[in-house]
Order: C-alpha cells, then structure tokens, then sequence
C-alpha cells in the first residue's frame, strides 16, 4: 500500500512526485514514457542523448533539476517509478484506498514486467492525477489525408526523433503553440511558407492583467519573433485554412482571410505544402478524473476541466489533480500546481508543508491562471467554424462519420445533443473513444441547435469506461482476482 499515486511524470506529475517524497510520503510514479519529463519535456532517448537534444526546450533546467531530485529518491527506495506503464482503471469502495488497474504501454515495457502479475494492481491512500493534455483538432474538408498532422505530433517528431515530417510546411490553427511548431521545423531545415492564425492578436490588450501575470512569456514571444524573422516565416493573422487538398497526400490548402467569428471575409488562395500541422490549443486529458466521479466545469477556452480549490483538491477525498486537467496553463503552471497539491496532501497527513511556500504556490498558480485566461481569450476557437465543413468533411476519422451525417441525425432524427448523436451517428465509438473527435462532435451538436457549447454536451464525449485500450488478457486476468472460488465453482458446475 502507497501512500499516494501519482499518474502522469510531465511537468505537473514530476513536481508533485518529488515533492511529495521529500515530504516524508511513500510515492509510486506511473507514466507512460519511457523517461519523465510528459509532452513538454520530450526528449530523444536520454541513454543515447547528444548536448543538444534539449535545444528548442524551454525550462531545461527547471525539468533536469526535477529529473536530478527523481533519480535521488528512486535510489534511496522513497519513490517506486513505474515508466511505460498505463492505468487503464481505478476504482475505490466506500472509505478506502484507491485502486489502480496497471497495462504496459510498450511491448519493451511488457517484456519487463513481473510473471505474477503483481505490478498489475496498485493500491494507494490517495491520488495526484497529472495526466496532461493533447491537441485538440477542428475538421476541416481533407484534414484526413497524409500529410496531415497536429502540431503536436510534428513537433514530438522533431523532439523525440529527430524527424522533420515533411519539406514544405504550413502551420495553422490558432495560439502561440504554433510558434515553436515553426521555428522547430524551420531549424530542422523544412521550408515553413506561413504561420496561419485564426485570431488577431490584440486580444492581449484587452486583458493586461493577465498578459503583466507571466512577464516572461513577454521575452519568449520576442524571441520566436525573432526566429519568425530570422527563417522568414510569414505569420498570416485572421486566416484559416479552408481545405485540405491532395489526391493520396496533402498537396496544398486553400487559406482565406475570416473575419472574428472565423467566416471568410475574402478569396481564396491556394499554397503548395506536403506538410500541414493544425493545433487549436490543448484538451485535457480527463479520463481518469471522470472515472472517480469528480466534478468538472468550463474553462475559458471551452474546454472540460476538474474543477479543484485552492490546495488542487477535486470534490472526491483523497483526490488531486493538477496540470492541464484543471485548465490547459502551460509548463511553469503545471509545476507549480503539482507542487502545491503534494504539499496540501503532505500536510493534510500530517508531514511537513511549509506553510509559507504553500501560499507563494498558491499566488504563482492564481497569477499562472490569470495568464492563462488572458490567452485563452485572446485565442479563442472561432464560433463559426462548423460554417467551414461541407457534408462530405469527415468529423469522426475512426468511424468515418462526416458532417452530413451529423447533420441528418439532428434534422431527421431530432439528435439536439451530443450524446444522442453519438448514439444515432457514432462518432465517438472507434479507436480513439471520440478524443479526436469530441470536442468538434459537441461544438456541432450545439451549433446545429442554435446554442453555445456547454459542458452537457462536453462530458458525455469525454467520459469512457477504460481509460486506454487494455489486452483482453488484463481484463480476464481482473475478473478472476475478483471472483470468489465458490462463484467459480459454481460457474463451473452449472457449466458442466
């Protein structure tokens, strides 16, 4: 029995894992990596690493220092840190501990895992989830040819090997992601011919307090202008790609000038790329969280998030969550938010917890927000875009269901919310269990009811009952840990 698990070793997971540990806790750290450091901190493989693997990472010390403090408390027995490992369920009985349901990501790490199966369950008085986020994605017409990636995965192409996915670029879609997306890919020599932004960029003066929260996001955005300059790049505002076109592969898009609710306001012109990386921002991912029943709400950017107090606690007992499950705020946020929650969880069991450098978190983590609300609203998705699809655009890539569909569900069939169109449609029901899809399958069941999108229509795509896809071997392998032998004899007489 642990005293607390965390899940998740990006900037959030990591922080709160050490901490935690030199508070006097027993922490187990679970990730899926091979190696720590989550989506931010990717890396190439740090056994065969080079001195500039970390070039284009920004807070490299901030993460080598956490990774030094990890090393020293796996050495000294305080954290049990279970890379490229998956919990794929948690469950909990009335008042006691958490349990957690544990799969190998890899084959590598299914090769090294016990033959008794006891790293398959874990059990754990409480729970600091970190589970990060991922790209999220807006369907345009040909956004499902190869070719077509999110900026994340370009850039974890880069990051973590080294690969450039393409010779002539465009990146688009809206939010200072898009920046390092570029510049990575122009340093690795690909041709970027444009930036395209969905959103003026104004939208900072209209928040000061929040833009003054992070001053020195000011000097990072001086340097990526700079490095825009440097490589050329032009960085298009008010512009969307209206299509994706190409016959086996990307081959080109169609951009146009849009107006602040995203509609096209001029002609459009077409650019030659075999490269297209789209990113909108960042959802979390809430899987884990949704499993415990904890409550949710509404970020400024749309998006579902945990709602958590001021110490990172959910509504359920014994459960923190921190990075971007409570609200998509960057690296420096998360860090301070995993700090906070392993402190508030420390004290709460009686360990040390300086209670000064708890309300100094809680100040970094209140201005961090203040910060991330500020760009959230300078960046929003913009309101019209299901104007951008025609009936024949796919929205759910694994099912293959598109617009048109869709829209017959809620025409002819009166689907007026998201969970009834994924019943009647099944968006949301492949391989991706609607983490690619939902957000746009939500955004159009509102918009096809003349309505914003709330979190009714949010959390029906974004709760699932296995939280990764788990071998039919786990499953059979927890149905018989928890049958009882007189049930299986039973069952084995009335099968004879």
């Amino acid at each position: 029995m642990h005293d607390v698990a965390v899940v998740g070793a990006g900037p959030a997971g990591l922080a709160a894992a050490v901490e935690a540990a030199e508070a006097g806790l027993g922490v187990t750290l679970i990730d899926t990596a091979a190696q720590p450091g989550g989506q931010y901190w990717r890396h190439y493989d740090q056994t065969h690493a080079r001195p500039d693997d970390h070039v284009g990472h920004h807070g490299w010390s901030v993460f080598t220092r956490l990774r030094a403090r990890l090393d020293a408390l796996r050495a000294t027995g305080r954290i049990h840190y279970l890379p490229g490992q998956q919990v794929w369920l948690i469950t909990r009985e009335p008042n006691g501990p958490f349990t957690l349901q544990v799969t190998a990501a890899t084959a590598a790490a299914t090769a090294g895992r016990s033959q008794d199966g006891s790293d398959r369950t874990l059990a754990a008085h409480a729970l600091i989830l970190c589970p990060g986020g991922y790209d999220r994605q807006l369907p345009v017409p040909g956004w499902d040819l190869p070719g077509v990636l999110t900026a994340g995965g370009a850039q974890a192409l880069l990051k973590g090997h080294r690969t450039p996915a393409g010779r002539r670029a465009v990146v688009a879609g809206t939010g200072p992601f898009l920046l390092p997306v570029a510049t990575g890919l122009a340093r690795a020599g690909v041709t970027v011919v444009a930036v395209v932004e969905a959103n003026a960029t104004l939208g900072w003066f209209r928040s000061p307090a929040g833009a003054a929260s992070a001053p020195g996001k000011s000097a990072e955005a001086l340097r990526y202008a700079a490095l825009m300059a440097r490589h050329r790049i032009p960085y298009r505002t008010r512009t969307v790609i209206r299509e994706v076109l190409g016959t086996n592969r990307a081959e080109a898009v169609r951009v146009a000038r849009v107006d602040r609710d995203g509609r096209p306001t001029g002609p459009d012109e077409e650019i030659a790329v075999d490269l297209v990386a789209l990113g909108w921002g960042f959802t979390p991912s809430l899987e884990l969280p949704l499993m415990l029943g904890a409550q949710t709400t509404m970020d400024t950017d749309g998006s579902l998030v945990v709602a958590v107090d001021d110490r990172q606690r959910s509504s359920v007992d014994g459960l923190y969550v921190a990075g971007e499950a409570t609200g998509v705020g960057g690296a420096a946020l998360a860090v301070h938010e995993g700090r906070l929650g392993a402190l508030a969880l420390a004290a709460e069991r009686g360990r040390p917890a300086d209670p000064a450098l708890m309300r100094r978190l809680r100040g970094a983590v209140r201005r961090g927000r203040r910060f991330a609300s500020a760009m959230h609203r300078t960046y929003p998705l913009p309101r019209a875009w299901p104007d951008w699809l025609t009936d024949t655009t796919l929205v759910c890539r694994c099912e293959e269901v598109a617009y048109g569909d869709l829209r017959r569900a809620h025409h002819d069939l009166g689907a007026e919310d998201a969970r009834t169109l994924k019943m009647l449609a099944r968006p949301g029901m492949g391989w991706c269990q609607g983490r690619v899809c939902g957000l746009a399958t939500a955004g159009i069941a509102a918009w096809l009811s003349g309505r914003e999108t709330g979190v009714d229509d949010l959390r029906p795509l974004a709760t699932r009952s296995l939280a990764v896809p788990v071998p039919l071997g786990e499953l059979a392998a927890l149905v018989e840990e928890t049958t009882p032998p007189e049930a299986a004899d039973e069952g084995g007489r009335n099968g004879d």
